[in-house]
């Protein structure tokens, strides 16, 4: 237990220190106007109050990442905990603040224009088309996994919760932000701060063991490599490109810049104490790793949450969790075809003040991902994973190359973006998905890509700006 309450209060100093040293670096001024305020539309440039936007971007970037990947994560022994504090305080919150705070510098844009501006046109198109893609991705898991659960419970066909769910997505995609998620977003907040909060009470009332095998060690029941897989299967908790495509909706709805350490970095804190949450509950309930993969192999993590609360909080408890559980994707899955429409906006310069072009762009989509959705989940989970994983290492090299150029230390970011540049290449490489090369040999590879990322952005970006540049708009 002492083991749980260290990590939660390293994630907490995490915020207080880390976060407003990195604060501190990029220099947020409270005088200079928001897009909020010189682009107001009342669609999605929208004045919010800051409590109201962490409550919000919480959710957004919450989603079944910081409780499906860390139970699957537990699989892996305590030393999945270490890397949602470390990755939460080091990679994760420092990509989430640069990737809100560099779009309220470019006018609220996207993050693929943000990138553009610093690492070039070609990057720029890049991350047009794989944000997209992974939006859709996103979209597609966030309506798949609470509709199993939402079947489970009721007896509904998973099939019809689909439907329901893809119905209130285009609500919240379409209308202006305030009308659905700027109303319902701080309630459903109340109940996900309900599900972490009680199921860590009722965990330590019952008299269950944290850690029955506290080890930094692989205990995994399948002896799947702790390199690069655990890195990539606790994605949300400690770092997620899926922030960066979320971070820029409220960035149009920030009313000054000080807000943002505790919108942007705080919010990703947060997430990390959720998934701490999550990655205890499937080592302290099921005892050992063996016990956790049985009850995965019955149903998936939506099995396992659904076991955990019904049995630690009695049925209404447990329902008011699970369904939290529930609130968790819908409210990412919202935005995150919300962020696919104000992208591709973006790219054909299409205002969308007027409710038709709204609707011209977001029928497509919907289209689409509801083509997806019959693919298979995991499989759909797991190409996820990667390109969630290496979006957000371009959004950190994009923090970076910022930073270089405005003469301020750039380690914040270069230090994560080269130990994620490993992360990616290297799973590219093992993975079934990827290459399928002998994890040693993936290893070198992605070991080498990084330092080779890290030299030629040295090579490119090292060199001391010669003037003071201003590129803090577009």
């Amino acid at each position: 237990m002492l083991y749980f309450f260290a990590c939660v209060l390293a994630l907490i100093l995490g915020y207080v220190f880390y976060g407003r040293f990195v604060d501190n670096v990029f220099g947020p001024d409270p005088n200079r106007p928001t897009p909020a305020q010189s682009l107001a539309d009342g669609v999605d440039y929208v004045e919010i109050s800051p409590r109201k936007i962490f409550l919000i971007q919480l959710l957004n970037i919450a989603g079944l990442g910081p409780i499906f990947g860390p139970i699957l994560g537990a699989l892996y022994g305590p030393s999945a905990l270490v890397w949602i504090v470390i990755g939460s305080i080091f990679a994760g919150a420092v990509h989430d603040y640069f990737s809100g705070m560099l779009s309220i510098r470019h006018n609220g844009k996207s993050i693929p224009d943000v990138v553009g501006v610093q690492l070039g046109n070609g990057f720029k198109q890049f991350m047009r088309l794989f944000s997209i893609v992974l939006l859709l991705l996103v979209g597609i898991v966030f309506v798949l996994g609470p509709a199993k659960l939402l079947g489970n419970m009721s007896g509904l066909n998973v099939t019809a919760w689909v439907a329901i769910i893809f119905g209130y997505y285009f609500l919240a995609t379409i209308l202006p932000i305030q009308k659905i998620i700027g109303r319902l977003y701080p309630v459903f907040g109340a109940v996900l701060i309900f599900m972490a909060v009680g199921l860590t009470i009722a965990l330590m009332v019952q008299g269950y063991e944290f850690y029955p095998q506290l080890t930094l060690s692989n205990v995994h029941p399948k002896e799947l490599p702790l390199w690069p897989l655990m890195f990539i299967t606790i994605a949300c908790g400690a770092i997620s490109g899926f922030h960066a495509t979320q971070s820029p909706l409220m960035a149009r709805c920030v009313s000054n810049e000080r807000h943002g350490r505790s919108l942007f970095y705080g919010a990703m804190i947060g997430e990390g104490l959720i998934a701490l949450v999550w990655a205890t509950l499937g080592m302290a309930f099921y005892h050992e790793p063996g016990a956790l993969n049985e009850a995965l192999a019955v149903g998936g993590p939506a099995h396992v949450v659904n076991e955990i609360s019904t049995t630690l909080l009695g049925p209404v408890g447990g329902l008011l969790a699970v369904i939290g559980v529930i609130i968790l994707p819908i409210s990412s899955g919202d935005t995150a075809f919300r962020s696919a429409r104000l992208i591709i906006a973006d790219f054909f310069n299409m205002e969308q003040r007027q409710a038709g072009r709204r609707l011209l762009l977001a029928v497509p989509l919907f289209a689409i991902g509801f083509l997806i959705s019959k693919a298979e989940f995991g499989v759909i989970w797991r190409y996820f994973g990667w390109a969630n994983q290496t979006l957000a290492t371009i959004v950190l090299w994009t923090a970076a190359a910022y930073l270089i150029k405005q003469g301020k230390l750039h380690w914040i970011a270069t230090v994560p973006a080269t130990f994620m540049t490993a992360v990616a290449a290297t799973y590219l490489g093992y993975a079934p998905i990827g290459f399928g090369m002998p994890l040693q040999i993936a290893t070198y590879i992605g070991l080498g890509v990084a330092i080779f990322s890290l030299t030629i952005f040295m090579i490119c970006f090292g060199r001391e700006p010669d003037v003071a540049l201003d590129q803090d708009s577009i």
